[in-house]
């Protein structure tokens, strides 16, 4: 059964809302447009991407455009069917008995209730127990609670999952029936100048980051962190959150040692205090992530000078066809 649609979402379609959208989620136009059709239709939606690249903001902008409550969840193998649907208070039921005034409701039941948005991250981390029950909820539109009786989704509730298709430590394989029953999003890294003006929003509406804006070479700061992700000894390479750390960290470190930021010990120190703990480096490598972090900020710069070709035989060193004196003429 397919979720109703949502209340709110349908009317904010339009090119003036999506102008909007263009200026909260950069570079996500296509996706936009997606994400509210599935929505407006009574769709449930599957996100699926790395980390950083706008799922969560993309959904919380949109929530607040149609004016829907937004219910978050962070998916990990402690969230249980019981920690997800809600429980009776223990020490009323020892008072009163199983009354309904006495359940509190988990964070499905609240969105089921109040026909709210639920946004389930990292659903690739949720027990296959848990993931059972949005099934249920997914097709049929209502959940049967054990003592408290039927739970009916009010208009407007959607599923909203998100997941990293790339982490496979502490993940599972998402089964077809989950699939079978939602639109599936896919979102990539923007690209480098749309990440550029990311971490150029973000350090510049940060506490005391407008002045980050004068920092030169935020490109180079966005190529390093893009390095990360094609270099072959990294699993996992770092979100953009690594540029906006590298620039704010870069900032502040100058002005506590009194250098310029293109300082190079500020701008590695910054480099790797934001993205060694973003990198997930291949088991059983030889180096740390310290040492392939310092190694990419050589080559984006310090890069290695370029030499000269080699000279041909014969041919007169730093002279041209042009430059080089015609031979004498015979006599």
């Amino acid at each position: 059964m397919a979720a109703a649609p949502v209340s709110g979402v349908a009317a904010i379609l339009g090119r003036a809302t999506l102008a909007a959208f263009d200026e909260a989620v950069v570079g996500r136009r296509s996706e936009t447009e997606v994400l509210l059709a599935a929505l407006a239709a009574g769709r449930h939606v599957m996100l699926e991407g790395p980390p950083g690249t706008g799922k969560s903001t993309l959904l919380r902008t949109l929530a607040d455009a149609a004016g829907v409550g937004l219910v978050f969840v962070e998916g990990s193998a402690e969230l249980t069917p019981g920690r997800l649907v809600g429980s009776h208070d223990p020490s009323r039921v020892l008072a009163e008995g199983y009354r309904d005034e006495n359940f509190l409701d988990g964070p499905l039941v609240q969105a089921l209730r109040g026909g709210e948005l639920l946004y389930l991250e990292e659903l690739n981390r949720v027990p296959e127990e848990t993931i059972n029950v949005l099934i249920t909820v997914m097709s049929e539109g209502e959940l049967h609670v054990p003592r408290l009786g039927l739970v009916r989704a009010a208009p407007g509730f959607a599923l909203v999952a998100a997941m990293n298709p790339f982490d496979a430590v502490g993940t599972a394989r998402i089964s077809a029936a989950v699939y079978d029953r939602t639109c599936r999003i896919r979102m990539d890294y923007q690209s480098a100048p749309d990440e550029e003006l990311v971490v150029a929003r973000a350090v510049c509406s940060a506490p005391g980051g407008g002045r980050v804006l004068d920092i030169p070479g935020l490109d180079r700061v966005v190529a390093l962190v893009r390095a990360t992700r094609d270099h072959p000894e990294i699993r996992i390479g770092s979100s953009v959150r690594g540029a906006i750390d590298m620039v704010l960290v870069a900032d502040r470190l100058a002005r506590l040692r009194d250098v310029p930021t293109s300082d190079p010990g500020v701008g590695l120190d910054a480099a790797l205090a934001a993205l060694t703990g973003r990198i997930r480096v291949h088991e059983g490598g030889e180096r740390s992530a310290e040492e392939i972090i310092t190694e990419l900020w050589h080559l984006v710069y310090d890069p290695p000078a370029t030499t000269d070709p080699p000279e041909e035989p014969g041919k007169a060193v730093g002279a041209t066809g042009r430059d080089r004196p015609a031979p004498p003429e015979p006599h």
